[in-house]
């Protein structure tokens, strides 16, 4: 039987945290599950207990972490902690309500809203290099995982970012698509291509709920 050279790539976002729900901008701050974020991580470890895939990565930050243990735990398979899984850092704007940032530094406000992601606010991360990143570790972890499937568990920016990045879209139009805490995607890999398989699939949270991301208020919503 011919290997296949698809890499499957199942990436699951991290449950709901107690900033995602004040709309506090974490970057690569952190802020632990709520309840509901605990009950997100168990209910999508039970459904990965059911599908076969061979390695388990995940951020460092402790809300992706915490909800990769969930499904180390119902799979039996250690976790693969990867850096540059780690969400974007938001430099002066991290661990800040709206609120915060317009009063705290209105001035950076006033740039971001002129010139988008083109700008970098202070002791952030540049757009361009995140993007970088993670289409630089995305493809290493497809390549090391040929004719496998594997699971990343990260965080809302880094999966726009790839959403973004796979279907051609520009930087910036996350209000044209919803993305959920707990929430199930999955893409493909295939002879160095990229294609979407499953996008936002939150069938096994019925019972439990979850939400669009609340930062989009902020106008960050790639930064959870």
């Amino acid at each position: 039987m011919v290997k296949s050279n698809q890499t499957t790539l199942i990436f699951i976002r991290h449950g709901e945290t107690e900033w995602n729900l004040s709309c506090r901008l974490m970057g690569q701050l952190d802020s632990p599950l709520t309840e509901r974020g605990v009950a997100q991580g168990i209910a999508i470890a039970e459904r990965l207990a059911k599908e076969e895939f061979t390695t388990l990565y995940s951020s460092a930050l402790g809300r992706a972490y915490s909800t990769a243990e969930f499904i180390s735990k119902a799979v039996n398979k250690d976790i693969v902690v990867e850096k540059d899984l780690r969400e974007m850092n938001m430099g002066i704007y991290q661990g800040l309500t709206k609120k915060e940032m317009l009063s705290k530094y209105p001035e950076a406000m006033r740039h971001f809203k002129n010139l988008g992601h083109a700008y970098t606010l202070p002791g952030a991360e540049k757009t361009v290099h995140k993007i970088e990143r993670i289409k630089r570790v995305m493809t290493n972890i497809a390549l090391r995982h040929i004719g496998e499937t594997v699971v990343i568990v990260s965080h809302g920016g880094i999966l726009t970012s790839f959403f973004e990045l796979v279907v051609g879209m520009q930087p910036g139009n996350t209000w044209r698509f919803k993305r959920f805490n707990g929430s199930y995607n999955s893409f493909s890999f295939n002879d160095g291509t990229w294609s979407l398989i499953t996008w936002g699939d939150i069938s096994h949270l019925v019972q439990i709920g979850t939400m669009d991301d609340p930062s989009s208020s902020l106008g960050f919503a790639t930064q959870q």
